[in-house]
């Protein structure tokens, strides 16, 4: 029984396909859109664009081509369907809703944390130029918190970047990723760990550095925890930025007394 029902539901999409009758094409293909049968619906569309060019329901069908493709998650293909419908129907009152499906479209094409991050970034640039352009649309919210979304999938990119440096040892690569992601995220929740992150870091660096570059080392550490206490005045990480900082004061005390008693022990000679 599910086999005859398969052919004779296949049977009756191949007449439609082959069917010369463009109006009832164009009723069997609304009527697969509805039922949601985006594939059947997408193929009929495909043939009938050419066949109503100039006709005033070729706007509905190129409308609804596009979300055929973005319902079968073929999101390259609708995003340039959404950018096309706008560029063909400036004056619709649509164009408002297929910027922002493209952007979604876009969006939609954003990988995981750890791949290549071109359509995230891409996503934003566009969510921000259509909140520019429609300022008053009901997809406002929608859009900032996409954005926003998108923000704090690059802020943990970059994180586990930085992250990755430290855990392998290469702490001056480490203190300058830090130090660059709390720079482009100065309103993140965690900026002032990713400071802490940095000075320690940096704290590492000096350790690991040869006697003759550890003050000026040492010294930064110094002046960045500083920079911490102007910067974070309020934060929870100041006992710990305030340990690397006295660590580092007191290395420097050290090494100028070596220094010192290595002088008078060449002079004593």
């Amino acid at each position: 029984m599910c086999f005859l029902v398969l052919f004779s539901c296949t049977s009756k999409y191949g007449k439609v396909l082959k069917s010369k009758d463009k109006e009832y094409k164009l009723k069997m293909a609304e009527q697969y859109y509805v039922k949601k049968d985006y594939e059947k619906a997408q193929q009929l569309y495909t043939d009938l664009l050419p066949l109503f060019k100039g006709d005033p329901r070729f706007e509905d069908i190129y409308y609804k081509y596009a979300y055929t493709a973005y319902y079968q998650k073929d999101y390259m293909n609708a995003e340039n369907l959404f950018k096309t419908y706008g560029e063909n129907f400036p004056n619709s009152p649509k164009v408002e809703e297929t910027e922002f499906m493209r952007c979604m479209a876009f969006y939609k094409q954003s990988p995981k944390v750890d791949l290549d991050q071109t359509n995230t970034v891409k996503t934003i640039a566009l969510l921000q130029a259509f909140l520019n352009t429609h300022p008053d649309s009901k997809r406002i919210a929608e859009a900032n918190e996409i954005i926003d979304a998108c923000r704090k999938k690059l802020e943990l990119k970059e994180f586990n970047n930085a992250k990755l440096y430290y855990d392998l040892g290469y702490y001056k690569a480490a203190g300058v990723a830090f130090s660059v992601l709390m720079d482009d995220f100065p309103d993140s929740d965690q900026s002032d760990e990713y400071a802490l992150s940095s000075i320690r870091a940096y704290y590492r660096y000096a350790e690991m550095s040869v006697a003759e570059k550890q003050p000026e080392r040492f010294e930064k550490v110094i002046n960045d925890a500083n920079d911490f206490e102007q910067r974070f005045p309020a934060s929870t990480l100041l006992p710990d930025v305030a340990n690397y900082k006295s660590q580092s004061e007191n290395s420097i005390k050290k090494l100028q007394i070596q220094n010192n008693e290595q002088t008078q022990a060449t002079t004593q000679r």
